[in-house]
């Protein structure tokens, strides 16, 4: 049986060759430049994994995948530049946002290029289920847009509950990881049920996932983390952490300090302070544990989903994939 880690670099690699390959022109530069610099700044390519390892499971074949693999990776990308506008954010796995390198107008178009070349190369791909496929793919974006408008709602809304968090970033990132699974089951021509199990067995990593980026945003090292710490409470996101604090805690002293992350009132002074003032606040409530209970519990349902398939190399695969994303530090 093939090693999971070596077939995943192995995929990996035609992928990342693919999307180097996927932009030729260079003109115009205020365009072209920037796509060019965001395709080629790395990323773990985990939703392409997700549709290839899918596809290989329901009994298709990776050349089969790799089409639709670089156009969700495309849509992927779409994403990351105008939430990093909306965000604000400085940097994107370790290096300047493009609307900070160039500007908001070049970060738009680039986004919306990403758009075109994404369908660009679905439809490039050989399937009797291309109708479904590019009607899944639709309604992917169209839910990871309203996750977007959810999050951005929730920052200025004050009473948030775990229950609309939850709603929100199955919107906003579980649907994503689903969508590429039930590509990949469509690819491989699996049947209605193996499409639900794949689909359910994605929508519970991206839970766990989101979660896990919640909790990353507090814990992780900064330089494999490629973001700012603490940018999620400079933002004042509700994240699953900051709701939990909302509940848990009790002492005056602390309440205030969480007050300023759901006020926005944490980037006047003393950041970095602040942030660790934050990080021992939910390390004294157990909050950290308590997120970490939420990761266990949806990654053990996709685990449950999972396991409706046959014991195999194609099984082992979905099972380290989703142990290497609730073990990562990016």
């Amino acid at each position: 049986m093939s090693n999971p880690q070596d077939i995943y670099s192995d995929y990996k690699e035609k992928v990342d060759a693919l999307i180097t390959s996927s932009v030729s022109k260079n003109i115009p530069a205020t365009l072209y430049e920037p796509l060019k610099y965001i395709l080629s700044n790395g990323g773990k390519r985990i939703r392409p994994m997700m549709i290839i390892f899918a596809c290989e499971i329901c009994g298709g074949k990776m050349e089969d995948a790799l089409n639709a693999g670089v156009a969700i990776e495309m849509l992927h990308n779409f994403t990351l530049v105008h939430d990093d506008i909306m965000d604000n954010a400085d940097t994107r796995r370790g290096l300047e946002t493009i609307h900070k390198k160039w500007n908001d107008n070049v970060a738009i178009l680039t986004g919306d290029h990403l758009i075109g070349l994404a369908y660009s190369y679905l439809i490039k791909t050989d399937s009797k289920n291309l109708k479904g496929i590019v009607d899944t793919f639709t309604e992917g974006i169209i839910e990871v847009c309203e996750g977007q408008s959810f999050d951005k709602e929730f920052e200025e809304k004050f009473a948030v509950t775990i229950d609309e968090y939850l709603m929100m970033i199955s919107k906003k990132t579980a649907k994503m990881l689903e969508t590429s699974a039930i590509i990949g089951a469509l690819l491989g021509n699996g049947t209605p049920e193996q499409v639900e199990n794949i689909r359910n067995y994605a929508s519970n990593i991206g839970l766990a996932f989101q979660i896990q980026d919640d909790l990353l945003d507090i814990t992780a090292d900064e330089t494999e983390f490629g973001k700012k710490i603490g940018g999620d409470l400079v933002e004042g996101k509700k994240t699953y952490l900051l709701l939990k604090a909302m509940e848990l805690v009790e002492d005056e002293k602390d309440k205030l300090k969480i007050m300023e992350v759901v006020n926005k009132e944490l980037i006047k002074h003393d950041l970095e302070e602040r942030i660790l003032t934050i990080k021992r606040i939910y390390e004294d409530y157990g909050i950290i544990e308590s997120a970490q209970e939420r990761i266990k519990h949806y990654t053990e349902l996709a685990d449950k989903y999972l396991n409706t398939f046959p014991d195999n190399e194609y099984k082992e695969r979905l099972k380290w994939f989703s142990g290497m994303l609730m073990g990562r530090s990016f």
